[in-house]
């Protein structure tokens, strides 16, 4: 049986899917109001800060996929994701599953160097620090035998569905809406995005490839690393209209910050806007060389017809 801890967001929900298609039918979703993506999967309703909750929600699992996300809070996350990542490593390690690690990209330094692999940590602001805790906690398990586990590392998404990005959000919403397009410090720096389909689909991937744990992998993206405003004009080529965008700066994040908590919790992310952003994934497509990445002009293509069948 492969777990899926946390499955109902955008990642674990393709997990399951590509789970099943290709690897196995024998599935349990777990979430703290688990509910089924595929018909064949079993649901465990838990709350995974509960280490006897955890323990059980990954009993009989030989493979457990920590897709699991919170409200992006500062506070929250101190308080809940170093608890809920020793809680899992813990259920693993007592139920003799393999441990495969969704991770994101906040504790690499937010400045101009391409992220590797083997980029050294070096966060900025809380949340950071709170993804670097959570992976250093995954990184001494690997290292000391203690667990046999992957860490699948995937930089700021885009995607269809219940995709939850800024991009999604101030580019694709806003063309839905017929709203200006906002794009946040800049338009000319380079930026890797990950189509969420694609996230979850290496990240099935490599749970399912033996010889691919010990290791930490950089999931793939299109490598073109378009700016926002060569994005924006891929965008206005799909679909077929003109696409105008205004750049908001620093400034008017930090005021809205004092009137909108949501805005005062993104304001750490915002270097990473002030330069470029490049995800290398050359480790990944040299040992998976036959994994299709979807292009950007795809993904937006998808998202595209996604959006035109909601509004018939």
């Amino acid at each position: 049986m492969q777990t899926i801890l946390g499955a109902n967001g955008q990642i674990g929900e393709e997990l399951a899917r590509e789970l099943k298609k290709n690897f196995t039918s024998d599935i349990r979703i777990v979430s703290r109001n688990a509910r089924k993506v595929n018909d064949t999967d079993t649901v465990f309703s838990a709350d995974l800060s509960i280490r006897e909750q955890a323990i059980e929600a990954v009993k009989g699992s030989e493979i457990a996929y920590f897709t699991l996300g919170l409200p992006i809070s500062s506070d929250l996350w101190e308080q809940q994701f170093p608890l809920i990542t020793q809680n899992v490593i813990d259920a693993c390690k007592i139920n003799g599953a393999k441990l495969v690690f969704f991770d994101n990209t906040y504790m690499y330094p937010q400045d101009d160097r391409v992220l590797t692999e083997q980029t050294p940590f070096a966060p900025v602001g809380r949340k950071g620090k709170v993804r670097k805790a959570m992976a250093e906690m995954v990184l001494r398990e690997m290292q000391t035998g203690g667990l046999e586990a992957v860490i699948c590392r995937a930089p700021e998404f885009y995607g269809p569905g219940k995709t939850q990005s800024i991009t999604n959000t101030l580019l694709f919403n806003n063309i839905k809406e017929g709203k200006k397009l906002k794009v946040p410090l800049s338009d000319t720096k380079k930026r890797s995005l990950i189509w969420t389909p694609d996230a979850s689909r290496a990240t099935a991937l490599i749970g399912n490839t033996p010889d691919a744990f010990g290791q930490t992998w950089h999931l793939p993206v299109d490598e073109s690393h378009p700016t926002y405003k060569e994005f924006i004009e891929l965008a206005a080529d799909v679909y077929k209209k003109e696409l105008k965008h205004a750049v908001m700066p620093k400034l008017l994040f930090k005021i809205g910050s004092l009137f909108n908590k949501r805005v005062k919790e993104l304001l750490e992310l915002l270097p990473r806007y002030e330069h470029d952003n490049v995800f290398e994934g050359t480790k990944f497509r040299n040992r998976f060389p036959d994994f299709a990445v979807t292009t950007y002009r795809e993904g937006m293509e998808q998202i595209k017809n996604e959006q035109l069948s909601l509004q018939k």
